[in-house]
């Protein structure tokens, strides 16, 4: 960054993510985050290690989460495009200030991408490896110092993990906005990887997470051969300044009307149709879930030596997908735009959860039946896991909208929202993926028990996205 104007730029990015998250959380509560992430991490290794996995087992679990997050944070490239086209308005302020900045959007994008990696190195990742080597030294697994160097050495490589998980959504998002060349050499790509895999090599060698299991220069080499090509690549698939060609379409408002009968959800979705991705957003993020439950079945299988339950597995996992749902559909939402029309915060709620309706279950529940295509599973547990996603999807809504109203995604950083959140989702799902990890085949009995409690997790959601209209109704008001 030798040019002084790009310094100067990130320089103001880093600050006005500090001043927005701790203006809107209050200083107090914003710097305690760091602090809840390294207990949850420092909670969570002491638990594992106790129950008897093994510790590369804990690290290497550690970095598939930094590589997920990784590319959920490389949407970027959606939200930044969105921004240069003027469709989240100043959601991302800076972005969308090439218009005048002496700057161009592609390096403004590419700060701003700079800006997330440092950021939530040191907001996320940071305390997740400190809570991490903590944990283990808790239950005797480490001494204090090889505690202290894993904790350096896991910080090191968590980072290049999550930008390894950004780099390949932004490469992913970049090829496919450039046509049937661009697909083809991701399909290529992809295909390669696979073939690869297949034919029994080693590909977490050649990732940073190899490099730390084994820090040999041929591996870190090749380790960060492939962060700085990936994020090369993706820098130079990623146009946000490109502009879609006009094309003139029917018009749609009144078809989408008549399929969820409310004007403000038909809205919705059409302004989540028409935004950067699409409603391919929502699959996206539902696919990440998938390779994720994935990797926990295969994980879970060879640590308890049973193969897990693909029904409950996937149904609880799989119904996460609401919060990634709801996220999308309310990423524009304006309430002082809206409360313009003659509408009030009610009804933008209820029409926030009509556009969820069609859209977030059926999503994960497509995923559900390549899961049990691919595995198989018995008619009864399928049809059970059904129920647990829906109703998964229904009660993650529900605690999210309670929580934080139509801005879901400020709340992850406000430590008690976060930490109630975090609650709500153990105290429920805890047992449920217990039953489905480690006590496969379920007997009939229990089956029939995590069937009734998918169904009175819907049924909680649903009562909780209502509770919420009154709660925010004041809010809003007082705001």
């Amino acid at each position: 960054m030798a040019d002084g104007r790009t310094r100067r730029a990130f320089r103001e990015m880093v600050r006005e993510e500090w001043r927005l998250h701790s203006r809107l959380f209050g200083g107090g509560h914003f710097a305690a985050f760091p602090v809840l992430v390294a207990a949850l991490a420092a909670g969570g290794a002491a638990l594992l290690a106790s129950t008897g996995t093994a510790t590369g087992t804990v690290l290497a679990g550690l970095h598939a989460l930094a590589f997920v997050f990784g590319l959920h944070t490389g949407s970027v490239g959606l939200v930044g495009r969105d921004a240069l086209d003027d469709l989240l308005g100043d959601v991302t302020l800076l972005v969308s200030s090439a218009r005048t900045l002496p700057l161009s959007p592609g390096r403004l994008l590419g700060v701003f991408v700079l800006k997330d990696v440092v950021y939530y190195a040191l907001l996320f990742l940071f305390p997740m490896a400190l809570g991490t080597a903590s944990g283990l030294l808790g239950v005797g697994e480490l001494g204090p110092l090889v505690a202290a160097e894993l904790a350096l050495g896991l910080w090191a490589s968590l980072a290049a993990t999550f930008v390894l998980g950004m780099g390949t959504t932004l490469t992913g998002l970049g090829l496919s906005n450039r046509g049937v060349r661009g697909l083809a050499l991701l399909a290529a790509v992809a295909a390669a990887a696979a073939a690869a895999w297949v034919g029994g090599v080693d590909l977490l060698a050649y990732t940073p997470y190899g490099a730390f299991r084994d820090p040999t220069l041929p591996h870190v080499g090749a380790a960060a051969a492939l962060v700085v090509t990936v994020t090369v690549a993706g820098a130079a698939a990623v146009d946000p300044a490109a502009s879609r060609p006009a094309r003139t379409v029917a018009p749609a408002f009144r078809r989408w009307l008549a399929r969820v009968g409310d004007p403000v959800a038909a809205k919705t979705l059409l302004d989540l149709r028409r935004s950067a991705g699409g409603v391919g957003k929502v699959g996206f993020s539902a696919a990440v879930l998938f390779g994720v439950t994935v990797g926990l079945v295969d994980l879970a299988g060879r640590i308890t030596g049973v193969a897990p339950s693909v029904g409950v597995s996937f149904g609880a996992v799989l119904g996460l997908s609401g919060f990634t749902t709801y996220n999308w559909l309310t990423q524009s939402e304006d309430v002082d735009a809206s409360l313009a029309h003659p509408l009030t915060v009610g009804d933008v709620f209820a029409a926030k959860f009509r556009a969820f309706v069609p859209l977030g279950p059926p999503v994960g529940l497509a995923f559900y039946a390549v899961a049990l295509g691919w595995l198989g599973t018995p008619p009864l547990e399928a049809v059970v896991g059904a129920v647990l996603l829906v109703g998964v999807a229904c009660y993650v809504v529900g605690t999210t909208a309670y929580l934080a109203g139509l801005s879901p995604n400020e709340f992850l950083f406000d430590a008690g929202p976060f930490a109630a959140f975090g609650a709500a989702m153990v105290v429920p799902l805890v047992p449920i993926l217990v039953v489905g990890f480690a006590l496969a085949p379920v007997p009939t009995g229990l089956l029939a028990g995590v069937g009734l409690a998918g169904v009175g997790l819907a049924g909680v959601g649903v009562a909780l996205y209502w509770r919420a209209i009154p709660k925010w109704t004041r809010r809003y008001r007082r705001d």
